[in-house]
């Protein structure tokens, strides 16, 4: 039976900034954010709808999430997952361009067959106001969160809104399930007057779900594919999908978020088109008319979906780049219900052949389009090729990336006096601040196409897969690339503006753990005078190094 409960959908649970005014002390009380109604959040006694216009600006969100292990079916199959607020898709950050977000991590973490710490990424925020402690990466920005143990992430959303998510950034955790939406909003968003909704309901999530544990797999294919925390396996029973409803006449704005450990999906609703106008939480210009969208792991787009088709039941689909594919007996699908619909079928739209699928070269900035440095390969500063080999496990230039002990932030505050100073040996690049940098990533390396997440900073990507041109001119920005298949040589560029170690690796989890990574320490000069950790920062990794391997 399709599924029609928002509840069980959104997990009934969501973190929203509202009016808690900006306290000057580091450490405030963390306040747990309840639903109270169907229809309202409730924060500190005030509350708004769903629709609500979102004006306030410059406001806290202060909020607990906690992180435990819970026994979940969402495919039909059940198995013990982690889970940030005990729902298979966590609860949805959200709050407004240039809020403050506190958000209390509270480990709960205590089946032993699984990791018990933790350690939380906000994907796609930047932490560019001297909060790269906060970025979340196990080993590179902290020490992991201990079981039993609490830690106060502690950012500004600055000149940022769009799409976002969150997830564990320790080895393979977040393929057991800690994962969640993040959105912000803008009150001066330049295409509010091309949608009619925009809330958690256009919240579309693609996610992998794996019958085992991750600690017990290397490089697999995944069970199910679940969009909004729902799904079927092959050879399962037919279980709840999740449905989306719209009523005819009206616009959306979906949120479309690539959640996996590693699948690509062909996403794509029967009978609808979508118009692109966010991509990783960046504003592009308009992208109309695309019938099919391939989104890579840790990818987002926000498209307009105008429901204008005939009442009745549409598939939405997601097909796989690995694991069981297509759509037979409603896996790797969900539904697209328009009110006053049957909600007692499933739909019997057929699977059409695509004509007008996204081309990422074909996206375009809606500000300040333009790569940094000159219009020329080699036309920056800093110039790096980065050349991925396999031998049972990645290398980037020759280095397999190991955790370090001691985190990289940690290194520098600790005394470490430069950056060839840093661990790990041979996957830490130095970087100059107020520079341009060039980065080719060429592609071969088995396992592809790799999904490439850089930390700390969005990016231009001046040659796509799957072309042979350059675009310095107007690139499309973002924060995650696929770097193609074999002959590819994508380039990206950025200039750093951001003192920080920062993170770039493969989003497939299991190539991250497998080696695919290094840092780049951007300025490490100016991080004992920029970056100021707390207090309780201080104290992560003294009491995770004093745990038993088993607390780990």
């Amino acid at each position: 039976m399709p599924h029609t409960g928002q509840g069980a959908l959104w997990g009934g649970s969501v973190i929203t900034c509202r009016s808690v005014l900006k306290d000057p002390v580091r450490k405030p009380r963390p306040l747990s954010l309840k639903l109270k109604s169907g229809q309202k959040y409730y924060v500190m006694g005030s509350a708004f709808p769903l629709s609500s216009k979102r004006t306030l600006t410059g406001l806290t969100a202060v909020a607990d999430l906690i992180i435990s292990a819970q026994t979940v079916s969402p495919d039909g199959f059940s198995r013990t997952a982690v889970l940030a607020g005990n729902t298979v898709i966590g609860p949805t950050v959200r709050g407004n361009k240039n809020d403050r977000f506190q958000i209390n991590v509270i480990n709960q973490l205590d089946d032993d067959t699984m990791l018990k710490s933790t350690s939380i990424h906000w994907h796609g925020l930047l932490q560019n106001d001297g909060t790269n402690w906060s970025d979340g990466g196990a080993f590179i920005n902290q020490c992991p969160v201990a079981p039993g143990n609490s830690f106060l992430y502690d950012f500004t959303a600055t000149n940022q809104a769009g799409t976002f998510w969150y997830h564990s950034h320790l080895s393979t955790q977040y393929c057991d399930g800690l994962r969640g939406a993040i959105v912000i909003y803008d009150p001066n968003d330049p295409y509010a007057d091309l949608y009619d909704v925009d809330d958690e309901s256009t919240i579309i999530s693609l996610s992998d779900w794996y019958h085992a544990k991750a600690e017990t797999l290397t490089f697999p294919a995944p069970d199910a594919t679940l969009i909004n925390g729902l799904g079927r396996f092959n050879g399962g029973n037919a279980t709840e999908l999740a449905v989306i409803t719209v009523t005819k006449g009206k616009r959306y704005r979906m949120r479309l978020i690539n959640m996996a450990c590693d699948p690509n999906y062909t996403f794509s609703i029967d009978q609808h088109t979508m118009t692109i106008i966010e991509v990783d939480g960046v504003n592009h210009q308009k992208l109309e008319d695309v019938d099919q969208i391939q989104i890579f792991a840790g990818q987002r787009y926000s498209f307009i979906l105008d429901a204008d088709q005939d009442i009745g039941n549409y598939w939405i689909r997601a097909n796989p780049s690995i694991g069981t594919q297509g759509f037979a007996g409603g896996i790797n699908s969900a539904i697209l219900r328009y009110a006053q619909a049957d909600a007692t079928v499933e739909p019997d739209t057929p699977l059409e052949t695509a004509t007008n699928p996204l081309v990422e070269a074909d996206l375009v900035p809606l500000e300040n389009p333009g790569a940094p440095g000159q219009p020329q390969v080699g036309g920056v500063d800093v110039a790096i090729n980065l050349a991925v080999t396999f031998a049972g496990q990645f290398a980037v230039n020759g280095a397999t990336f190991i955790p370090p002990t001691v985190p990289v932030l940690l290194q520098i505050l600790s005394g470490a006096q430069s950056a060839n100073d840093l661990l790990p040996a041979g996957s830490v690049y130095n970087l100059p601040l107020n520079s341009t940098v060039e980065l080719s990533l060429p592609a071969g390396a088995v396992g592809g196409p790799h999904p490439i997440h850089l930390h700390g900073h969005t990016f231009d990507v001046v040659r796509s897969a799957g072309s042979s041109t350059y675009n310095y001119v107007n690139p499309p920005r973002r924060d995650v690339v696929s770097i193609g298949n074999t002959g590819d040589n994508v380039t990206i560029k950025f200039t750093t503006d951001n003192a920080g170690p920062w993170f770039l690796h493969c989003h497939i989890d299991w190539h991250l753990e497998a080696g695919f990574a290094i840092v780049f320490a951007e300025g490490p000069e100016q991080w004992t005078s920029s970056i100021n950790p707390t207090d309780q920062w201080d104290q992560l990794c003294p009491i995770y190094d004093a745990l038993p391997a088993s607390d780990h």
